[in-house]
């Protein structure tokens, strides 16, 4: 019944550790797949560990040298002596299968895990105590840990380290471009960043109104459409109808306005359709649950994330998230939760997530260009802490500023002010904005390279109301007529 309950192998632990003492190279094998908890009997485990002490310090393992480190140990006696190590090594004639061994005594490691989850969850689950929906997110949570092989590698050698740090030195030596991340489709931007980092969560904060909810779906639309990239979009605010047709006015360049009450010509409905044909083969999920807690998301993006590969997380926005409600705790301490769980759900995933924030009234009242400021994350200042990379969208004409500071016309320019950056600058990137189709873009001067210029024709011909330029200075001519012309409302 013991051993039902918890399945192991001695012998495949004795073979493996065995090998492990006669093969200097061994170690090497088995590093990635076994750590000390993969063993079941005790003892096994603290010999692996001496394996692994002196694996760290780049010493050999040998029968001489790790009897030599149980003894610094004060664990040799309790092994069984260096009897008990030499009768290891005598149950193994070679490490030719070591590898199958120890995926073997991996399988062993899960069975025993999944077996502890489903007592647990059976034990608390009959508790009155305890919160079912925090329940369910706990356990579905180890389960997933599971899945992702986590509780076979709990930790990692700082050798293990360095030879990752090196792979991701060569890797993005070899993109001529420097994109190493999910990329945002914005030039500038993705020179600056290097594209979304894996892990990362990014904060894009602005006012009511400035378009974040626009410009987070052209991020989306880009990484899907452009470069393949599995999305998903949490949306609190809006509905999945209300995402897509979003979408497809910016992919079309049809006034969202004429969508909605359904005043399109032929040649505005046919763009409409082939845009919305081409979100509909997209990798692009959407979901519109309203109020959505920092645990439901967390348990459907672990299910994209294993049934889709999804590659990039938006969560809009986060204020309207419920977190971890506790007794006596206010709302900035539930956002504290949520801005802590949208960090932990990008590293678990191991994907960027960026989550759209409100600024509170204070940008409002400031003088000046009214440009935001850290301080003005609304309703946490955790928000900031948790954050890889806090940034704001600022529009100068949304506060009636058509003018900047050189007497340059401000229509239709946006910023994408990047005020904290854990992995490296801090910097300004200016961006082109629609405002009747939401739709933003590199500035005129950056969108034409011939790598994009087929796709951007019909985009450019609705934003600047004539023929496509056939160069960046007719282009920057055409956006100099634009601003000129009246009749067309920014």
């Amino acid at each position: 019944m013991e051993d039902r309950k918890h399945p192991h192998s001695i012998d495949l632990e004795q073979a493996a550790l065995g090998a492990i003492l006669l093969d200097r190279d061994a170690i090497h094998v088995v590093i990635s797949v076994l750590n000390v908890s993969s063993f079941f009997i005790e003892s096994h485990q603290v010999i692996f560990q001496a394996c692994i002490n002196l694996f760290e310090k780049a010493a050999p393992i040998d029968l001489l040298t790790v009897s030599e480190e149980l003894k610094r140990m004060n664990k040799l006696d309790e092994v069984g002596g260096f009897f008990y190590l030499t009768e290891l090594t005598n149950r193994v004639a070679s490490s030719a299968n070591l590898e199958y061994h120890a995926r073997l005594i991996s399988q062993f490691q899960l069975r025993r895990g999944l077996i502890q989850i489903s007592e647990e969850g059976r034990r608390d689950a009959y508790s009155d105590e305890n919160d079912i929906f925090n329940l369910i997110e706990s356990y579905e949570q180890n389960l997933f840990n599971l899945t992702q092989g986590n509780l076979t590698k709990s930790w990692e050698s700082s050798a293990e380290a360095a030879k990752k740090a090196v792979e991701a030195l060569m890797a993005a030596r070899e993109k001529p471009d420097g994109l190493v991340g999910v990329p945002s489709g914005f030039q500038d931007l993705d020179r600056l960043t290097g594209g979304w980092g894996k892990t990362d969560l990014i904060i894009l904060a602005a006012r009511p109104g400035m378009g974040k909810t626009s410009l987070a779906i052209k991020f989306l639309l880009n990484a899907s459409i452009d470069f393949d990239k599995p999305v998903a979009m949490f949306s609190i605010e809006m509905s999945n109808l209300q995402l897509t047709n979003r979408s497809a006015s910016i992919l079309s360049g049809v006034q969202g306005t004429k969508i909605r009450k359904g005043e399109t010509d032929d040649g505005e409905f046919e763009r409409f359709v082939k845009a919305a044909e081409k979100i509909g083969i997209a990798p692009f999920l959407m979901d519109d649950t309203p109020s959505l807690s920092i645990f439901e998301i967390r348990s459907k993006a672990r299910r994209m994330k294993i049934q889709h590969d999804i590659q990039l997380v938006v969560v809009d926005y986060l204020q309207l998230m419920r977190g971890v409600e506790k007794k006596g705790g206010n709302r900035e301490q539930e956002i504290s939760s949520v801005s802590r769980g949208l960090k932990q759900l990008a590293k678990e995933l191991d994907v960027p997530v960026i989550a759209l924030s409100q600024l509170n009234r204070s940008v409002e009242t400031r003088g000046g260009t009214k440009r935001p400021q850290l301080s003005d994350l609304r309703e946490s200042g955790s928000i900031e802490q948790d954050a890889d990379m806090v940034a704001f969208l600022y529009r100068p004409e949304y506060y009636q500023i058509m003018e900047d500071y050189e007497g340059q016309s401000t229509k239709g320019k946006a910023e994408f002010i990047i005020a904290k950056n854990r992995h490296g600058a801090l910097d300004t990137v200016e961006l082109y904005f629609d405002h009747k189709t939401t739709n933003f873009q590199d500035m005129p001067d950056r969108i034409l390279s011939p790598e994009i210029q087929d796709g951007l024709d019909m985009e450019v011909n609705e934003v600047f109301g004539v023929t496509p330029p056939s160069n960046n200075q007719d282009l920057v001519e055409a956006a100099s007529k634009r601003n000129d012309d009246e009749d067309i409302p920014f």
